[in-house]
């Protein structure tokens, strides 16, 4: 991987390494695999967890971000199972958005009552930091980085989430040349997956896989939505 030289594409971003693998590592490899410059922003190293450690979990996301082809992969200095949507960790993920210049913001969405309350957080907490990054005359809590306005803010709905919320646009990627490499992704975190719960995970991600793919035609696919809904002058050009 490289430095961001010039402005990522796209910036994905969850709480946790393993988080965007699992729910879209599909479209990071294809967005990569179609020349895109993309950018996986970790807020948290992910410890502690039973089996691992932070050298460890950044040895693995920095290998499954290789095999997802992602341009730039960078873990932010967020403390796990303290992720809270506050204005100290708005502050930290905007100075990555302000660096990065994405055009497109990437967040996981939905509550996980029986999992990491990260998650949410995590989420309120990417809304709020697209917002932060367009801030000026505040350059002092972003480590003096200049305001950044992003065009567009997607969501990757959890699918084990508490609650599934009807948006006002949803998409599906194929994902059908890449299922292999997110599969490959998730594997390289030896330390949250042993091989029984390893095969149940990859087992889950293919079939949810494939049912968000049929519905739009494909083998394989991903679902994302938006806040808003999509604009066109040209029904062809956006349905044809």
């Amino acid at each position: 991987m490289t430095s961001p030289d010039e402005p990522m594409d796209v910036v994905f971003t969850s709480p946790h390494p393993d988080d965007l693998e699992i729910s879209m590592g599909g479209t990071i490899a294809k967005l990569a695999k179609l020349g895109y410059r993309v950018a996986m922003v970790h807020s948290t190293v992910g410890e502690p967890t039973p089996r691992g450690t932070e050298e460890r979990r950044r040895e693995e996301a920095a290998r499954a971000a290789e095999v997802l082809g992602a341009t730039v992969m960078e873990i932010l200095p967020i403390q796990n199972r303290e992720v809270m949507d506050c204005p100290t960790n708005r502050y930290v993920l905007a100075t990555a958005f302000r660096k990065y210049r994405p055009k497109i913001v990437v967040t996981m969405a939905g509550r996980t009552p029986l999992a990491s309350p990260d998650h949410w957080q995590a989420e309120l907490m990417a809304e709020a930091s697209v917002f932060y990054s367009r801030l000026t005359k505040w350059d002092d809590r972003f480590e003096d980085t200049p305001p950044h306005t992003i065009d567009k803010l997607v969501y990757r709905q959890i699918p084990i989430g508490l609650k599934m919320v009807r948006w006002p646009t949803s998409f599906v990627m194929d994902v059908s040349d890449t299922i292999e490499q997110k599969l490959e992704a998730v594997a390289c975190y030896e330390s949250q997956f042993n091989p029984a719960r390893l095969a149940m995970l990859q087992h889950w991600i293919r079939s949810a896989a494939g049912f968000e793919g049929g519905a739009a035609g494909f083998a394989f696919g991903e679902t994302f939505c938006l806040p808003r809904a999509l604009a066109t002058d040209d029904l062809f050009k956006l349905v044809g």
